[in-house]
């Protein structure tokens, strides 16, 4: 990584391009500039086949300009600093501040690649990127310009191994709010790390990192702790408060503490016999059932507003007849 200070003095970790990826991109962006100048050639050949030899000169330099020279200039112009070879490669041209390329960066860099790659066969193109310390080729040296890396390889994630199951649990009470973010990196790092290590540097460097803990949190491990173990089940309960904190206060259904008693609107209740009263809401019939607590006066606004209703066995089993309302239907 390479460290590019911005305009604003903010600090860029950038990766450079290597000689390699440069290289391939460059070749992919010779191929098709080349392809396209051969057909195009082959077609003012067949064009200016009446004309003059001087004609035919002016045109075939006009068409070099154009298409080797001026082609490349006008897709990094247009496209920031990507080329179909490094867009391909994952490659980019950056000024040296981070910010995207304008036209007089690509103007030099082209200019500089007729002889750096096109008169030298790239010679002095990759002499100059070897030794250059950010791979910069000359073109880039007078524009300001560096090609960095788009697509870096994420790095792979390692798990924090738990603790002992002895020790799940023992750091509940333990004050963590003294702990800076970096001693949590350098203890996770080493966490996932430790296997790599030699034993000796590893017992050491988890010794030190529990005495920093120990000194931040004011409470010493339990005896005959092991420091590795330690530092396990302290990482352990940061993620369990972190992951109560995050989780911990989504209630159920949207009503926390909500309960549902049977008999309630919506919700079947016990079946009774006959003259069995099912009610809408709770307390409008002024009885109360079992270990729900005293009787409660019916309220007048709740009884003319739910009104009971009266489930008999024997009148559901005779027929209905129909209400008096003084119309008399067709036969």
């Amino acid at each position: 990584m390479s460290d590019v200070v911005t305009g604003d003095a903010v600090v860029l970790g950038l990766q450079p391009a290597r000689l390699p990826s440069r290289a391939l991109a460059v070749l992919i962006d010779l191929v098709v500039v080349w392809a396209v100048y051969l057909l195009v050639t082959l077609g003012l050949a067949v064009a200016t086949a009446s004309l003059d030899e001087a004609a035919v000169t002016a045109v075939s330099i006009a068409s070099f300009l154009l298409i080797l020279v001026g082609a490349p200039i006008a897709v990094e112009t247009l496209s920031h600093g990507r080329s179909l070879g490094k867009l391909a490669c994952g490659l980019r041209v950056v000024r040296d501040d981070g910010g995207p390329i304008r036209f007089r960066h690509a103007l030099v860099r082209g200019a500089m690649g007729v002889v750096e790659i096109l008169m030298t066969f790239g010679v002095v193109a990759c002499v100059a990127s070897l030794v250059s310390e950010r791979g910069r080729r000359l073109g880039d040296v007078f524009a300001g310009t560096l090609v960095v890396r788009e697509r870096i390889p994420a790095a792979r994630a390692l798990a924090v191994p738990p603790p002992p199951p002895w020790l799940v649990g023992r750091f509940a009470g333990l004050d963590l709010s003294a702990v800076p973010e970096s001693l949590w990196l350098e203890i996770r790092q080493y966490l996932t790390r430790a296997r790599e290590l030699d034993p000796v540097v590893g017992r050491r460097l988890a010794e030190r990192l529990a005495d920093e803990l120990v000194a931040r949190t004011g409470t010493p491990p339990p005896p005959g702790v092991p420091a590795d173990a330690y530092l396990a089940g302290v990482v352990a309960e940061r993620q369990t408060r972190e992951a109560r904190r995050a989780f911990g206060s989504a209630g159920v259904a949207g009503v926390p503490g909500a309960a549902v008693m049977p008999g309630a609107a919506g919700v079947p209740g016990p079946v009774g016999g006959a003259g069995a009263v099912v009610s809408g809401a709770v307390g409008t019939s002024g009885m109360s059932a079992p270990g729900f607590g005293p009787p409660v006066a019916p309220s007048p606004v709740a009884a003319s507003a739910v009104a009971p209703v009266v489930v008999s066995p024997v009148a559901d089993a005779q027929e209905p007849t129909a209400p008096a309302t003084g119309f008399a239907p067709p036969a």
